[in-house]
């Protein structure tokens, strides 16, 4: 039995969550599981390995939210107090003496026997410079208590963590100077077919330029892969083994175009030839056609040819696949519903995902969502999606997915 599954019936459409379970599923069975240890500058995109679990409370000690005095409610009737002390950050202060307030400074450890900090906004020094407090004090106020923001043995990022700016300053902020981290998956990307001819090269008869390695090869990079390009697949099976058969120290192969059962098909040819192909035909536009299968052993995603249709499928199948074999849990992107502000009146059998943008609050769309437009997502700042068998009017709802969400 094929272990990608089977679509159906023939004709019948896959759902694009279908599609999605069952690349999830066969990332998790085979994991990326070496690791490495990295520099907290080298982090950025990378996927955390194991669980980072606090080894301090932070902050160590109580501290000062404020400019200003710490001092003892206790010693405070309304009278104007001595200081005894200056405390900066940085320093170590001494025990608080009865009856008298500390200068503190935002940062600065509060002195043992101080129980509230007022802000030298509401404070007045007098001419023999003791201090009169103006308002009302409570106790703890302007007082960031030890461990208020993690206690020593809490788990503060878990495995499958995707490292960023933010995740890589709460490392620093607990002394971590470097973090395991998954290593990067090494992914291959082809495309395939005699009309493909690199840029700044002179375009021949029937030729036209290849962009989507160009775009892959960029997105893949941004997500922290190992990206190997290996170019264009001429229309020849021998040549066609020749190269994919150089391609076994990567964890994924991933082409565009070409896998189907087409005289053409020399990628599917040497796919059945040499592994396994699964030809999956999903309710989704633009992108219908979809392959899943493994030549000698390494999987290969093909993903359709028409430059938004390659744009469309890896953000919502491929890239999921690729996050999962990380070990990242969410992957998911965030979508959220706002108004149409276009009307949509053909229902379709295959859920569209349309280049548009926001426009005061609603969603306007490219006009022109051909397959092969990819100057649509450009222009774009998201995919609208629009639910198979459904038309839309001004003002109905549809979801929006930033592509700020998917570049990531």
């Amino acid at each position: 039995m094929n272990p990608a599954g089977k679509p159906g019936k023939t004709g019948s459409l896959m759902p694009v969550e279908t599609a999605l379970a069952r690349l999830l599923d066969m990332a998790e069975a085979a994991p990326i599981v070496e690791r490495e240890h990295l520099p907290l500058a080298q982090l950025e995109g990378r996927v955390l390995a194991v669980d980072l679990v606090s080894t301090l409370d932070l902050p160590p000690w109580p501290n000062s939210a404020m400019d200003g005095y710490a001092l003892n409610l206790s010693d405070w009737t309304g009278q104007p107090l001595p200081v005894s002390q200056k405390v900066f950050a940085g320093q170590a202060p001494a025990p608080l003496q009865p009856g008298t307030c500390a200068r503190i400074f935002t940062g600065a450890p509060v002195p043992a026997g101080a129980d509230c900090v007022e802000m030298q906004e509401n404070s007045e020094v007098q001419a023999d410079g003791r201090v009169r407090f103006l308002e009302p004090l409570v106790a703890g106020q302007n007082i960031r208590p030890q461990g208020q923001e993690t206690t020593a043995g809490e788990l503060i990022l878990t495995a499958g963590t995707r490292l960023g700016p933010i995740e890589q300053g709460l490392a620093a902020s607990l002394g971590c100077a470097g973090l395991d981290v998954v290593r990067k998956v090494r992914v291959a990307v082809v495309s395939t077919g005699d009309e493909l001819i690199e840029p700044g090269q002179p375009l021949g008869p029937g030729q036209i330029y290849n962009s989507n390695r160009v775009l892959l090869c960029s997105w893949l990079q941004r997500m922290g892969c190992e990206v190997i390009d290996a170019g264009i697949l001429p229309d020849d099976l021998d040549a066609t083994r020749v190269r994919l058969g150089q391609l076994q120290d990567v964890d994924l192969i991933l082409s565009t175009g070409g896998v189907s059962v087409g005289e053409a098909d020399f990628l599917g040819v040497a796919l059945r030839e040499e592994g396994e192909l699964a030809l999956w035909k999903l309710a989704i536009k633009p992108g219908k056609p979809l392959t899943f299968g493994h030549f000698r052993g390494v999987p290969v995603i093909g993903l359709p040819g028409n430059p938004a249709s390659t744009l469309v499928t890896f953000a919502l199948l491929a890239r999921p696949y690729i996050l999962r074999r990380q070990g990242v849990q969410d992957v998911t992107p965030l979508k959220f519903r706002v108004p149409a502000r276009f009307d949509w009146p053909q229902a379709g059998n295959r859920r569209e995902y349309l280049r548009g943008r926001l426009d005061q609050g609603g969603a306007i769309i490219y006009r022109n969502q051909s397959s092969g437009v990819l100057r649509s997502a450009a222009w774009a700042e998201g995919l609208v999606e629009v639910m198979e068998g459904r038309t839309l009017s001004k003002g109905d709802e549809v979801s929006f997915i930033p592509l700020s969400e998917l570049l990531a």
